[in-house]
């Protein structure tokens, strides 16, 4: 592939998220306590919700980061928040993933925020996922790894737990090579199990192991989909 192709492919990716990002925006209307999203699709919706606010097409808005990254974008852009203790319930997140089944069950955790963006996905009444359609799988774990947030406290046990569910552990790194290091001072496990069969069951033994954290399966919550393709944006419902 040559440089132009990959500039012409980079360029292409990022407008198909920008464009997925601005589209979830309608789904916000004044008066809304919202979610903001962490990663490169659902930046562009918490930078649209804030230009709306300075233009007052959108009006007394609350929002709520689900990372220390897109909270200071948010205040950044003069967007109000709530805070930290979650005071009121979500009516509406929006935000990225990784990989989405045609279930709408997603794998999230990419940008190493997915103990926040779960507290934040669970109490809120709407979340609709945004993806360029790259993201679309036929089944979760097919193109992507199940990140993990662990305590550094017995990672190795850890790291042998999932070893004996048939994944291959790879402890998430820095870019100077230490390891990654979450918003809540945790480390970051990517996880490849291939692809699941049984994602319900396998949530369930990663919840019952102390030390995990939190996991990126995010089954049976997300109730949109927006998704950016060549074709343009088109906008789904979860199935019932």
């Amino acid at each position: 592939m040559t440089n132009l192709t990959t500039s012409t492919t980079t360029d292409s990716q990022a407008r198909l998220k920008r464009e997925a990002g601005e589209y979830a925006v309608r789904f916000v209307e004044s008066g809304m306590v919202v979610g903001l999203g962490t990663g490169s699709t659902a930046i562009h919706a918490v930078r649209r919700i804030g230009a709306l606010l300075k233009q007052g097409a959108l009006r007394d808005i609350v929002g709520f980061a689900t990372s220390t990254a897109t909270l200071n974008e948010a205040k950044a852009l003069g967007i109000p928040l709530l805070t930290e203790d979650l005071p009121r319930a979500i009516d509406v997140t929006i935000d990225g993933a990784d990989e989405v089944d045609p279930a709408f069950n997603v794998i999230k955790g990419g940008g190493g925020a997915l103990l926040r963006e779960k507290i934040v996905a669970q109490a809120s009444r709407r979340l609709v996922i945004v993806v360029d359609q790259r993201k679309l799988s036929p089944q979760l774990g097919v193109t992507w790894p199940v990140p993990l947030e662990v305590m550094r406290y017995g990672y190795a046990s850890q790291a042998r737990f999932l070893a004996s569910l048939g994944g291959q552990v790879d402890l998430r790194l820095a870019a100077g090579g230490s390891p990654y290091v979450t918003d809540n001072d945790n480390w970051i496990v990517d996880c490849h199990f291939g692809p699941i069969d049984a994602l319900d069951a396998l949530a369930r033994k990663l919840e019952g192991r102390a030390g995990i954290v939190e996991h990126g399966l995010f089954l049976h919550m997300a109730t949109d989909l927006v998704v950016a393709g060549a074709d343009g944006i088109r906008h789904q419902t979860r199935p019932r």
